[in-house]
């Protein structure tokens, strides 16, 4: 019994020493435990009525500024605020490409033009040479099986309506893929749903004048009241978030505006500042790096500044002058008395003796 445990020991040695050889740092792991330093939360609040994302697309937009945003840390939250008419504006980009789509329809009605390649539809794999043709496909087949599907769900209850969700969810995910392209939305040109698709929480606010502002602001000061964010990514030009800019910057939180106006209010109060050019061309992802080296460096040197508090200087002071003057209180009273009373005890004009040294000794 004790060979096959001598020989179970000897095989353990011999199989972890080729696994250190194999990860030289499996020793360093089992002694030191390297802790990543924890990234700041970032927000992002977009003002969509003063700032939306033209002319680029709308998930585009979106899904770059999440990038540039997490450059700076961990995207926490992404917020946007608008009223009804911002999400049923079309661009005037968008106008000229539904005009040049309307034209080239007519063209291929008449036999005039035919695409290089046929048009797939996304859902079925079917083809077509013929634009309306897969519209019309799409909507009088797949369009009807997608509302069967929802008005089965919203029907159902408890479990049944479970199962529904899980089963149809596949299908309902590929006819909402496929039908943006086919579509052509009814309302704007799908600003909230794209917004919604890059993973913005949407929130559409009353037609009154500044109301996406006035909303926009409070969501921001409740964030920095509850620390739900360190860094604020601000998408607007307004200059009415100038004093939520300044309440930032008073509380040491970083901010970063996104805007086309180059010399703005608004970024000359952030930390920094980029244009919806620099955003899609991910120039400003890379601006990014030298201003996270900035914070660094300007957190480092807070660290390392010299404050100066009166009361604590004063108090110090107190202590020192305190203990100095109990030691001169003590040696005048107890050793110094005591040396003149016993120098006293003698007459001037004896001769110092034996006695008198060693007195003058236990006073040194």
């Amino acid at each position: 019994m004790v060979v096959f445990l001598k020989l179970g020991n000897f095989f353990f040695t011999i199989q972890s020493r080729r696994l250190e050889k194999l990860s030289p740092f499996s020793v360093l792991n089992r002694f030191c435990h390297f802790a990543p330093k924890p990234q700041e939360n970032v927000a992002i609040f977009w003002d969509l009525d003063n700032k939306p994302p033209d002319p680029f697309p709308p998930y585009a937009a979106a899904i770059k500024l999440k990038a540039t945003a997490s450059s700076f840390g961990f995207v926490q939250h992404m917020i946007a605020y608008a009223n009804r008419h911002s999400f049923s504006y079309v661009p005037p980009v968008v106008r000229e490409r539904r005009k040049e789509r309307k034209l080239l329809n007519q063209l291929e009605n008449k036999g005039v033009i035919k695409p290089v390649e046929p048009y797939l539809c996304r859902v079925c794999g079917r083809k077509f040479y013929n634009n309306e043709k897969l519209v019309n496909h799409f909507k009088q087949l797949h369009e009807r099986e997608h509302m069967k599907r929802l008005n089965q769900i919203e029907s159902a209850r408890g479990s049944r309506r479970v199962k529904l969700v899980g089963k149809y969810s596949m299908k309902m995910e590929k006819y909402k893929n496929a039908a943006r392209d086919v579509l052509t939305p009814k309302v704007g040109y799908g600003l909230a749903d794209e917004l919604k698709r890059a993973g913005f929480w949407v929130q559409t606010v009353s037609d009154k004048p500044q109301a996406a502002d006035v909303a926009l602001k409070k969501h921001m000061v409740d964030m920095m009241d509850q620390r739900g964010a360190q860094c604020f990514v601000l998408v607007s030009d307004d200059s009415d978030f100038v004093d939520v800019l300044n309440e930032a910057k008073l509380r040491c939180l970083k901010t970063v505006v996104v805007g086309n106006v180059n010399d703005g209010t608004l970024k000359r109060i952030a930390d920094a500042g980029f244009s919806w050019k620099e955003i899609m061309m991910k120039k400003a992802k890379k601006e990014a790096v030298s201003v996270v080296g900035k914070w660094k460096d300007r957190d480092v040197l807070k660290r390392l500044e010299w404050t100066y508090d009166p009361q604590i200087e004063r108090n110090v002071y107190r202590s020192d002058d305190e203990d100095e003057d109990l030691l001169t209180e003590g040696s005048v009273e107890g050793v110094h008395d005591g040396c003149m009373q016993e120098d006293n005890s003698s007459s001037w004009w004896e001769i110092d003796s034996d006695s008198d040294i060693i007195m003058s000794q236990r006073c040194k």
